[in-house]
């Protein structure tokens, strides 16, 4: 794996490059933005950081150049404006699905054989803009949301039990944000079930916390989030470059699954060197169906204000 570029040295990509460095993953991560001198900035303190924390990557920063990124194996695209107080994901969609479909044109006409990542807000829209452009197989273009979703789920629980996050697994479905599909049943702490640990108004609270989990960051910081969303993109490229066939909770088109079609939405896949190498389905009960199909239709809905948008040649 000689190159992984992360498009947008904001606050979530420069995270995102610096996580991706620390695991020493590649020869060289390139990050990019079109402000002058950011990228270049960000690169050069992470790179300066490499005795330090012992990793090789060597991290270079471009403004707006992407003949740097030539050859990328792995493109992670986090450009786009970030949610202010006050704003919905779905305020963001015009400004963002553009920006989003001219980066990705950059991205295929130099890493055309590059898998694509999505983390651009509102996320499950923006990584659909992403698959329309790019014109490559869903299981090479997808979007992080669910393990970014899950480890504010797992961060919660680990606090209202004090216990260790490493020992809690769970999975989340659906839309990222207000349209999550919680699934308590598929839940647990070392095996054990959370509803064996927690009442049902215990949960409910922590799974309403894990759905409105960015916009309490937003509301405290006046921004949005960057260490979790950054470290949970990483998480990603990291499965791809060592072929860990990782169950991860990844957006993505589904074409059947879940009783669901032509809806990029977060479900559990394999996550390996080829992409989404298998979409894993679960054997859901009438309920979550219902909130399933209740959020693939609150995402086909944002969905279909891009496609009026007109932006695509098909």
């Amino acid at each position: 794996m000689k190159k992984i570029t992360v498009i947008g040295a904001g606050n979530v990509g420069a995270t995102c490059a610096n996580v991706i460095a620390h695991k020493d993953l590649t020869r060289e991560v390139v990050l990019v933005d079109i402000k002058e001198g950011v990228a270049e900035g960000k690169a050069l303190d992470i790179w300066q950081t490499s005795s330090i924390n012992n990793f090789n990557t060597r991290v270079v920063g471009v403004t707006n150049d992407y003949l740097k990124t030539k050859g990328s194996s792995i493109v992670v695209i986090t450009s786009g404006l970030p949610r202010k107080p006050g704003m919905s994901r779905d305020d963001l969609i015009k400004t963002n699905a553009i920006i989003v479909k001219e980066v990705t044109e950059k991205v295929v006409k130099y890493s055309p054989e590059a898998i694509i990542i999505v983390v651009s807000n509102p996320l499950d829209v923006m990584t659909y803009a992403a698959y329309r452009t790019a014109r490559k197989h869903s299981s090479r273009v997808f979007g992080m949301a669910g393990i970014l979703d899950t480890g504010r789920y797992k961060a919660f629980i680990a606090e209202a039990l004090d216990v260790s996050p490493k020992d809690i697994h769970s999975l989340l479905l659906g839309g990222h944000g207000d349209a999550m599909v919680p699934l308590p049943r598929f839940t647990s702490v070392s095996g054990i079930p959370i509803t064996d640990l927690l009442n049902k108004e215990e949960i409910d609270k922590i799974v309403e916390r894990t759905k409105k989990g960015g916009g309490e960051l937003v509301n405290l910081m006046g921004t949005s989030a960057w260490y979790a969303p950054g470290a949970a993109a990483a998480q990603m490229v990291e499965a791809i470059v060592d072929d860990q066939k990782r169950i991860f909770p990844v957006c993505t088109l589904l074409d059947g699954e879940y009783g669901l079609s032509n809806v990029y939405m977060g479900v559990p896949v394999k996550l390996g060197s080829k992409g989404i190498e298998e979409i894993v389905e679960l054997k859901l009960n009438k309920e979550e169906q219902k909130m399933l199909e209740e959020s693939a239709k609150s995402v086909k809905d944002v969905m279909k204000i891009l496609d009026e948008m007109n932006l695509f040649d098909d």
